[in-house]
């Protein structure tokens, strides 16, 4: 499934994804936050600012299909916050709401 950005009308091709890679706009919003946009750390390739993709749960193990919800609970699951460089292309994963914490904590 896919979503255009209110912003600047890009097809984003992953419903999963809730800011738009472009222009760092949350999906349903008409323009970008400047809290998204001041937390982006730079591309330790090529030093460009990195866009904030969103928070993703990546699952660790086997999937527990005979247990359904039940063997979930067994998994572990960690939430990262997802950054990429429309300059170069690399992406990074950063511990979900770290960035936000290291703003916190340099500013007051």
């Amino acid at each position: 499934m896919s979503w255009k950005c209110q912003n600047c009308n890009t097809t984003i091709d992953d419903d999963a994804f809730e800011v738009c890679w472009n222009c760092s706009c949350e999906k349903g919003k008409s323009k970008p936050s400047e809290e998204l946009t001041k937390l982006a750390p730079d591309c330790i390739r090529c030093q460009a600012s990195l866009t904030f993709i969103g928070t993703k749960n990546f699952h660790e193990g086997t999937r527990w299909g005979v247990l359904g919800e039940l063997g979930e609970l067994f998994v572990n699951k960690e939430n990262l916050d997802m950054y990429a460089c429309k300059s170069c292309g690399k992406v990074e994963f950063f511990v979900a709401g770290f960035n936000k914490h290291l703003t916190r904590t340099s500013s007051g």
